[in-house]
């Protein structure tokens, strides 16, 4: 979430007053790309281009003629990029992927097998998450592709398993779209 305060601060090339790196001699202001965007879960960071921002959802920025990559917050990430509506889509993007994730292990999909394993078809995935001794385990496959993966880990609880298998579920449609 960002904070109106410096929002109200904001024109279309950053910040009036220039916090943090906005005022720094050598960094560009203009001209930078998203290369990924992370959801910390809580905003548990602070935008390192405007030194201020508590953020939670983190867009990664690089820029071919500075050195490292800054972990922004939405608004100064749109500004830098010269894109706020794409920037704010991207954060929508991640917010909904987070409530989508929160609510995973009791979606109404899951079925028991006879096994007493439990499963979901969905977005054309089936996953499967079973006991494995005293944890639990669970196997994804796309069977529109021939796709499939058992997970390396194991995990302590079902709800775990089926967080994990989400995640998963989420990395390979995202990896299958930049394909």
């Amino acid at each position: 979430m960002f904070d109106s305060n410096i929002w109200d601060l904001m024109t279309k090339e950053g910040p009036l007053g220039g916090p943090g790196k906005w005022a720094e001699r050598g960094v560009p202001h203009r001209g930078w790309s998203c290369i990924d965007i992370e959801d910390l879960g809580a905003a548990d960071a602070i935008c390192e281009m405007c030194e201020r921002q508590d953020i939670r959802y983190v867009h990664y920025m690089q820029h071919p003629s500075y050195l490292n990559i800054l972990r922004c917050g939405c608004v100064c990430a749109g500004h830098m990029e010269e894109d706020l509506v794409g920037a704010r889509n991207r954060e929508k993007t991640m917010r909904g992927a987070a409530a989508r994730r929160r609510s995973w292990p009791n979606r109404k999909g899951w079925k028991t097998s006879v096994n007493g394993n439990f499963f979901i078809d969905t977005d054309g995935f089936h996953i499967a998450v079973f006991r494995k001794g005293d944890t639990w385990s669970g196997v994804i496959s796309q069977p529109s592709t021939g796709f499939e993966r058992y997970a390396r880990l194991t995990y302590p609880t079902d709800r775990q398993a089926k967080l994990a298998a989400f995640d998963a579920m989420m990395f390979i449609k995202a990896r299958q779209s930049e394909a």
